[in-house]
């Protein structure tokens, strides 16, 4: 197998970095989201990598995409294209009708946000979730609770795994209710309730429960494409930082005890790198690819928050400025952490398909 990106791959890298570098945000703006850069991306017709070209997109996949979320990740932008792209447009491209991708796709390029909710009380990304999706005339009638859905007020669709698929819901629905929850970035994040929502067949996407597990497997490639770049670009930062800061006339990177954590933390995220890597191409391929999901997902929810901790401690108290960037790459790191399920629920899931071998 040959993980080096090809041309459409290092063109899309090279358009994202420099739209970036061009398209600055207030490091101390803790809101989690900037319209300015999102409508930056959208001019940039980045939204519509995976678009069909039918709908004047450029037909792309995940592959595309994962390198688009990891330089996203790398700026820790405060863009919702995590959300847009790895749990909406993928996933609604793998499982949506023709019709249905028409009817939300046509507007991403113009800036249209999507999500999911991929998160119940007490089990994130469950096989069986314990929302419920009843048959009733034409359509179904869903009744649930999730938590951490990221930019659900301003989406324009919810996909929400149920015991009998994913469901299409309108974050306006009769039924529906949003309340704002906490979160380590500022970002908005929403805590979900469906009361008896009234769902019409034209929303219910294909897939059935076998649905659910191709949007989780979707949804957790894009967030370690993205995790990739987050810590890469908290690595980079702090890099610069050592070799540029002087303590007793030399510059930190000097110091063997510095050089050696920072060594420390490169390995850790280079592992990362390589796990996302072939996450996201087996999902690509169509191969089986939860183990190396699995597997992927506790790291980011164990090692990338302890490299986070290492980063932050190697810049001293400036690491703990919330208008210094590195403030930003920290907090992301723990929502990642928390929207994967943590450490011992990974782990869990880890030890039991070892098991089970």
């Amino acid at each position: 197998m040959d993980f080096s990106q090809d041309q459409t791959q290092e063109t899309v890298a090279e358009i994202v970095v420099g739209l970036l570098a061009r398209e600055h945000t207030d490091p101390a703006d803790t809101s989690g989201f900037s319209p300015e850069l999102w409508q930056a991306l959208a001019k940039a017709d980045l939204l519509s990598l995976a678009v069909p070209e039918r709908l004047g997109g450029d037909g792309f996949g995940l592959a595309e995409v994962a390198t688009m979320l990891t330089e996203i990740g790398r700026g820790a932008a405060p863009v919702p294209a995590l959300a847009t792209l790895g749990f909406g447009v993928l996933p609604v491209l793998a499982l949506g009708t023709p019709e249905q991708q028409d009817s939300l796709l046509g507007e991403i390029a113009a800036g249209r946000v999507l999500t999911a909710a991929l998160a119940e009380r007490g089990a994130a990304f469950p096989a069986q979730p314990s929302t419920t999706a009843v048959a009733d005339g034409d359509g179904v009638v869903v009744t649930g609770h999730k938590i951490a859905v990221p930019f659900a007020d301003i989406a324009f669709r919810i996909l929400v795994p149920t015991d009998a698929g994913v469901v299409l819901v309108a974050p306006d629905a009769p039924g529906v209710t949003l309340t704002r929850s906490p979160s380590s970035s500022g970002g908005p994040e929403f805590s979900l309730r469906l009361d008896g929502v009234r769902v019409p067949a034209a929303d219910v996407l294909t897939g059935g429960v076998d649905g659910v597990a191709t949007l989780y497997r979707i949804a957790l490639a894009s967030i370690g494409a993205y995790a990739d770049g987050l810590l890469a670009g908290a690595t980079g930062l702090a890099a610069g930082h050592l070799a540029t800061r002087e303590q007793f006339g030399k510059p930190l990177a000097t110091f063997q005890a510095v050089a050696q954590q920072i060594a420390d933390v490169y390995v850790t995220s280079r592992t990362l790198h390589v796990s996302a890597l072939a996450a996201v191409w087996r999902v690509t391929e169509g191969l089986d690819a939860d183990d190396d999901l699995e597997v992927m997902a506790y790291w980011i929810a164990a090692e990338v928050p302890a490299a986070m901790r290492t980063l932050h401690h190697l810049h001293g108290g400036l690491g703990v400025d919330v208008t210094y960037p590195m403030h930003r790459y920290f907090s992301i790191a723990k929502d990642l952490a928390r929207l994967v399920g943590g450490a011992s629920y990974r782990l869990d899931l880890v030890g039991a398909r070892c098991s089970s071998i």
